[in-house]
């Protein structure tokens, strides 16, 4: 099934690991948004996810052992969104930094009047513009609050492919810029008020923090909760589908 690294990216040095099929069936099943995929898919989702193991460089900060299971979990969630791109769109960094639980960083901002705050800032994962992704690792999938972290800060690089992240990442041929703000811009505003009216709304209300954020958990839900996205906001689900060049709503 797999091509060999030199193949892949030049690198003949670098083995790709090994993994037997106990351990492909144990990590999977804790994955249970790959199952719409057919199997050629799945088979090109898993040579993928070799391939970006080998290619990155992987820390486990705060003590965390990264396991085989935790890096080859993180790998096949974080080249979903790109199985139908390519690898290439996570080009120009190497590292994946990962926590064992939510973390802190410390953060400095200047308001209107040139006063500088300093806090921290508690967070489940981050992706810094040409750095390193930083990602927590939750053994209970309850204790994620119903995040999927790595989808959100893989779409979070992605956004970055044309600068800040914005909501608006680099469009393929044949996509319209302008289709795309009429998908998301009213469905931003209007998740917005709806959680400014105290809705208890079943995607996740960070998506109103920024536009940037609208896009991440909207990929969240493209490929966790497709049905849901697809009947919420309809019109950003087919943007998506062009986008991401996927269909998990599809029968």
């Amino acid at each position: 099934m797999l091509r060999t690294l030199k193949q892949l990216f030049g690198k003949p040095d670098q083995p790709a690991p090994a993994v037997a099929p106990a351990q492909w069936a144990r990590v999977e099943a804790g994955l249970p948004f790959l199952d719409h995929l057919a199997p050629a898919d799945r088979a090109r989702l898993r040579e993928m996810a070799l391939a970006f193991v080998a290619e990155k460089e992987w820390h486990g900060a705060q003590g965390l052992d990264i396991t085989p299971d935790i890096r080859l979990s993180i790998a096949l969630q974080a080249c979903l969104p790109v199985l139908n791109l390519g690898l290439d769109s996570y080009r120009g960094w190497v590292g994946v930094i990962v926590y064992p639980g939510d973390f802190v960083i410390p953060r400095r901002t200047m308001d209107g009047a040139g006063v500088v705050h300093e806090y921290d800032d508690e967070v489940a994962g981050e992706a810094w513009e040409g750095g390193p992704v930083l990602l927590s690792w939750f053994d209970k999938a309850e204790d994620a609050d119903g995040m999927n972290v790595v989808i959100h800060e893989f779409a979070h690089k992605l956004d970055m492919l044309n600068g800040m992240p914005d909501g608006l990442p680099p469009l393929h041929e044949g996509m319209s810029r302008q289709a795309w703000l009429d998908a998301f811009e009213p469905a931003y505003r209007d998740f917005c008020a709806r959680v400014d009216d105290g809705e208890d709304t079943l995607l996740d209300p960070y998506a109103a923090e920024h536009p940037a954020e609208f896009f991440a958990v909207m990929s969240e839900a493209f490929f966790e909760t497709p049905e849901l996205l697809r009947h919420e906001y309809p019109a950003v689900y087919e943007q998506l589908k062009r986008f991401y060049r996927q269909d998990p709503a599809a029968p």
